[in-house]
């Protein structure tokens, strides 16, 4: 698979589905699941997600509301909510994870896109296409 900057954006844009998204997380070291939920974290505050993209991200996680990630995204300033999600280490909390961030990232860069971006912008992952064996058959 491509560059992971690349992979998030298309998971989050829904160019790429979930599945192939969780099975390229799980297939990543420890290590490297740490430094993705960081970086994703990181890219739903460029994106400005708000404490109101909490409810809406945890439904289109399909996560439950009590699941660790959900009840942290739910409360306080949502810049350190994120944060402490991305360091949640049981592996079944990291996947859990996961899958909340890229949908904070979708609501939150959807509301982007309408608000700053629907007349065009420079913004390269906004301008992504997947090339991929799964996506052309």
């Amino acid at each position: 698979m491509a560059d992971p900057y690349i992979i998030l954006n298309e998971l989050a844009q829904e160019l790429r589905p979930i599945p192939q998204g969780i099975e390229w997380f799980e297939g990543l070291s420890t290590e490297e699941q740490s430094n993705t939920l960081r970086l994703l974290s990181h890219f739903c505050i460029q994106a400005r997600a708000t404490a109101e993209d909490g409810p809406e991200s945890i439904r289109r996680a399909g996560l439950r509301a009590t699941h660790t990630p959900a009840v942290l995204i739910t409360r306080g300033r949502i810049d350190q909510q994120l944060g402490k999600i991305a360091s949640l280490t049981p592996h079944d909390e990291r996947l859990k994870s996961f899958r909340l961030l890229i949908a904070v990232l979708a609501v939150a860069d959807e509301r982007r896109r309408e608000r700053f971006c629907s007349d065009g912008c420079g913004h390269a992952w906004h301008r992504l296409s997947v090339d991929t064996p799964e996506a052309s058959a």
